[in-house]
């Protein structure tokens, strides 16, 4: 083990208060460094989300909404008006109570950033509160997906905020981090690059139900939870096995065979799809300003050099060219020709179609996430042998979504290609999916712009025939393909490895620290 990774762990140990009376300290997926889930879609913001903040709805292990935030709901027999009730007890971490106010201001800044928020905004007429504790929201047309809008678990989770912080232009970062969640962020002891502290909100008034997923009551079960960040995961697993770390969000799979040979912890999947790896473009630029030079990017790509390479033991992966994940509701290979078998040779012609004259390429490298800088090597390989000038650029995975979020030119800052991995369950369907977004300037970084997938996707928020459903997805599908709006890699499980010291640990896609005691 690295001795200076040693002393910096030590030191990040020592420096929690000795009078706590239950600490559990976990290894997270990667620095925290932008503290407002609803500017990013990083899944450490998205879990620091969760230890802060509340939702109105919460997706149970079924994968179906249940109240949170909300007592009761009512819908009109028309199903065009929504009226909800916030339940008792709800305060935010300042100690002011929550209103109905806040809830609307925090759903009308989520929707301006987040695509399913935006596709349901697209149908509100009005949303407005009643009163203190009641707010309605009116549609102009029966949609079928509010309540799995407002609950979705997945990047960009509507979390609700006081107003005065959801009045924050939303492509700007709050300035503080004021929820009503179980934790509270303890920003006195935030030490960026080391060490994020939560102490539990013992005035959270937890609902009554047990805890399924990210539904039901959320009962803080430690006085405080600390992201202990330890860049070496050999390091890092080391600490897990001497009992110095409780728990690690995210091991590497070629390191998990040393994990499985200790008695004292438990290795499990943290959700049953799994994830899909993908490569995003940016279409603003040259050369994936052409889409000839992104549908080459179809045929230069070999599924399983990536999924081999990042996961190894076939097992823990499979080739997927669904753009809404393989085993879901929503999978389809349409149009997904070019992806299903590496053709070299007709990834240089349509470069040469394209005009690409060997500019640099510049590929944003997650150095600090194993499996990210794995795919991204052969992401290089592959790239430079179909003819592009790739430039790979190493940073840590914080700093790349900072990146990733700049419009300049790659030669002034900016970038071409880089990669990334979501939950299936976030990407599931064209409306979750934020990544299939299309509306130019609105749509996530990469900034793809297609007229006939915006329409596409609305007609298939609005269908609730199923046969008409599946025939739109399809079409859906193979009109991501040629736009190129991301390249699928494949899919894959992720692990998560604790102590056997904890009990309740919640099966989940999103990381969740409510319901787990330290024994």
């Amino acid at each position: 083990m690295n001795f200076a990774r040693i002393l910096m762990l030590a030191a990040a140990l020592a420096a929690g208060p000795a009078n706590a009376q239950s600490v559990l300290r976990a290894v997270p997926i990667t620095d925290l460094k932008v503290l407002d889930p609803i500017w990013t879609t990083a899944y450490t913001t998205r879990n620091h989300g969760y230890m802060v903040f509340d939702t109105l709805f919460s997706l149970d292990e079924n994968l179906k909404p249940q109240p949170q935030m909300v007592e009761r709901w009512e819908v009109s027999a028309d199903r065009l008006t929504y009226t909800f009730t916030l339940r008792d007890g709800l305060r935010w971490h300042d100690g002011q109570p929550v209103r109905s106010a806040d809830c609307v201001a925090s759903i009308n800044r989520w929707g301006k950033r987040d695509v399913m928020g935006g596709t349901l905004m697209s149908f509100v007429t009005k949303l407005e509160a009643v009163n203190d504790k009641t707010f309605r929201m009116v549609l102009r047309e029966p949609v079928g997906f509010v309540l799995d809008a407002l609950g979705k678990i997945d990047s960009i989770v509507p979390f609700m905020m006081p107003e005065r912080l959801a009045n924050t232009d939303p492509f700007q970062q709050i300035t503080e981090v004021i929820g009503s969640g179980p934790f509270k962020f303890s920003k006195a002891e935030w030490v960026p690059g080391n060490k994020v502290v939560y102490l539990k909100n013992t005035d959270y008034v937890p609902r009554k139900e047990p805890a399924s997923m990210a539904a039901g009551g959320k009962v803080v079960k430690v006085d405080r939870v600390e992201w202990i960040l330890i860049p070496d995961p050999a390091t890092a697993i080391a600490a897990l096995n001497a009992g110095e770390v409780d728990l690690f969000e995210l091991p590497p799979p070629d390191l998990l065979k040393l994990l499985r040979q200790s008695p004292n912890i438990v290795i499990t999947n943290s959700d049953r799809l799994g994830s899909i790896a993908f490569m995003r473009l940016n279409h603003l630029h040259p050369p994936f300003n052409n889409p000839k030079a992104r549908e080459a990017m179809l045929y230069a790509t070999n599924q399983a050099d990536y999924m081999l390479a990042a996961f190894g033991d076939p097992q823990n992966w499979k080739r997927c060219v669904a753009m809404f994940g393989c085993g879901g509701p929503n999978e389809s290979a349409a149009g997904s020709d070019a992806l299903k078998a590496q053709n070299v040779a007709k990834a240089k012609q349509l470069l040469q179609e394209s005009g690409y004259k060997g500019e640099p390429v510049i590929l944003l490298d997650a150095v600090d996430i194993s499996f990210l800088h794995y795919m991204n090597l052969v992401a290089a390989e592959q790239l430079k042998a179909v003819g592009l000038n790739v430039q790979a650029q190493a940073m840590d995975f914080a700093t790349l979504t900072a990146r990733r979020s700049k419009k300049d030119a790659p030669s002034a800052g900016g970038w071409n290609v880089f990669l990334t991995a979501a939950l299936v369950s976030g990407m599931s369907d064209p409306l979750v999916n934020a990544y299939a977004g299309t509306a130019c300037d609105k749509a996530l970084f990469g900034w793809p712009c297609d007229e006939r997938l915006e329409k596409l996707r609305l007609d298939w928020a609005k269908s609730s025939d199923p046969a008409a459903k599946k025939k739109l997805t399809d079409e859906i599908q193979a009109r991501h393909m040629q736009v190129v709006t991301y390249v699928p890699l494949g899919q894959y499980v992720e692990n998560i490895a604790y102590h056997k010291r904890l009990i309740g640990v919640l099966k989940s896609p999103a990381r969740l620290y409510w319901n787990i005691e330290k024994k």
